[in-house]
């Protein structure tokens, strides 16, 4: 609701700017709620996040990590693609791959903790899966992290490969598997045999 009071206090402004203002009105409390937020008006907005996790406005990479951080909060997967939501605006951006990149991995206990390029930190869990597509292409891994609400994570290459070093096989209905644990959740990586790192 708090949310809600500081956005009506003032008239919104549009595009990038409004966005902002927005964002900044969560300040440090967390991530805003964008799924409870329906605005009426919706719209397209030139952003576009590369695969390699780059933020673009207008073709110009946002060279501002704390502007590329606080929207990345605001951002929502809903069935038409990817969108910047406030309270009063709803504005669809192009994601060429996954909207973050996993950067990091840290063994936590039981847990293996992400930490993205945006800042969000994830326990990989029963929440939040790894998954392991192949490239159709070149027949590599493309590994992803379930961060938020849909959004996930592309796990870059040098964490990929400090989870191969710690996966072990598993027989699986499918044959032989290479995989990790995390939270007492096991995933799949790779089958066995496959050179990992």
């Amino acid at each position: 609701m708090a949310y809600l009071i500081a956005m009506t206090a003032d008239p919104p402004k549009a595009g990038l700017e409004g966005v902002a203002a927005a964002v900044k009105v969560a300040g440090e409390r967390g991530l805003p709620p964008v799924h409870l937020w329906h605005p009426a008006h919706c719209g397209e907005i030139d952003i576009r996040i590369r695969k390699d996790g780059v933020w673009f406005h207008e073709g110009t990479p946002i060279g501002r990590e704390a502007l590329v951080r606080l929207f990345s909060t605001v951002l929502r997967l809903d069935p038409d693609g990817y969108h910047l939501v406030t309270p009063v605006e709803k504005m669809k951006i192009t994601v060429e791959d996954a909207p973050f990149i996993a950067v990091r991995v840290d063994q936590v206990g039981e847990s293996l903790r992400f930490t993205t390029n945006v800042g969000d930190v994830v326990d990989a869990g029963p929440d939040n899966i790894i998954r392991v597509e192949t490239d159709a292409v070149t027949g590599e891994p493309r590994p992803y992290l379930h961060v938020r609400r849909g959004l996930e994570a592309l796990i870059a290459r040098p964490v990929f490969y400090e989870l191969a070093e710690m996966a072990t096989s598993r027989q699986t209905p499918d044959g032989e598997v290479f995989g990790i644990v995390s939270n007492g959740a096991w995933f799949p990586i790779a089958p066995a045999g496959t050179v990992l790192a």
